[in-house]
């Protein structure tokens, strides 16, 4: 018996990584009666080797973590991706021009699933001025702003470093130049990472699968259409506060318990943003963000004693 990493599910297949090279694999019978999410991209399964005939999965092994969306009308959570160690969020300096509201879907998408996020500033040598201005954004919700360019090169050795021995999922609009990092990263790589994906996603159930890449610097690219199309996922919406984290300082202290910071009397988070403690743009956007998640009505029967 031997262990790999479930690159990609295809209808019933999966392609799985493991040290003796890349095999196709099969769900044990009792496996199969489980939930469909049971195995997904990033999953380290345990495989039986069948001379002549695809692997056996035989086990999966515990997950450290999860990429997961809420589906259903139980709004269960539905994992795209096992073992993620990070999102990298790919933004451009020029050339397009880095989309505020974009970058912070992406960053609520990470929260939402407890994963660390990182954001990279590609093609600085277009404009300079715009990582500094993304790292002030940014700096009161902790997030490392990392300034690199493919064309100069600059930024590449802590990239690498970033990426590394983990599994990372790669997120950010088209023409950012993610591949082109990668490819400068690895020469002779000449990855396409849209290109791969599409070729693998050629089978059934794979409109919200990932797919993971393997870098021969090691660690995984994990590659999802669910993040490209930079939706809610589902997220609840009394939960989208602390997705941003330089409000949660101030959360509880708002007048009421079930405070949404919208336009709530007393409300703690809006008087942050207008005394400067963070970005009033960030505010915007969280709310922006709550009008799409279809909110609840707020009741003003809760209040905190004072």
């Amino acid at each position: 018996m031997i262990t790999g990493v479930v690159l990609l599910r295809t209808g019933s297949t999966y392609r799985v990584h493991t040290a003796e090279g890349e095999v196709a694999a099969v769900l044990r019978g009792k496996l199969k009666h489980k939930d469909e999410d049971r195995v997904v991209a990033g999953d380290v399964v345990e495989l039986e080797l069948n001379p002549g005939g695809p692997a056996t999965i035989s086990g999966v092994r515990p997950r450290r973590s999860a990429l997961a969306r809420r589906a259903g009308a139980e709004r269960r959570a539905q994992p795209i991706a096992a073992n993620v160690d990070q999102v990298v969020i790919v933004t451009a300096a020029k050339d397009p021009e880095p989309n505020a509201r974009i970058l912070d879907r992406f960053l609520v998408i990470a929260e939402a699933n407890a994963l660390p996020a990182v954001l990279i500033v590609n093609k600085v040598e277009l404009d300079r001025d715009t990582a500094a201005r993304l790292a002030q954004r940014y700096a009161p919700a902790g997030y490392q702003v990392l300034a690199t360019s493919a064309k100069l090169p600059e930024g590449l050795p802590a990239l690498r470093d970033l990426l590394r021995g983990r599994e990372s999922v790669l997120a950010g609009p088209s023409g950012v130049g993610k591949s082109s990092l990668l490819n400068a990263l690895q020469p002779g790589l000449n990855l396409r990472i849209g290109e791969i994906s599409a070729y693998w996603r050629t089978g059934k159930h794979t409109t919200t699968a990932a797919v993971l890449i393997p870098l021969p610097l090691g660690g995984y690219v994990v590659d999802t259409p669910g993040m490209r199309e930079v939706g809610t996922w589902g997220l609840d919406p009394e939960l989208l506060g602390p997705c941003f984290p330089e409000f949660r300082p101030y959360l509880d202290q708002c007048r009421f318990d079930n405070c949404r910071h919208l336009v709530e009397p007393g409300c703690a988070v809006r008087a942050a943003a207008a005394g400067g403690k963070f970005a009033a743009d960030r505010l915007a956007a969280y709310t922006k963000i709550y009008e799409e998640v279809n909110v609840p009505s707020w009741s003003s029967d809760r209040r905190r004693e004072r």
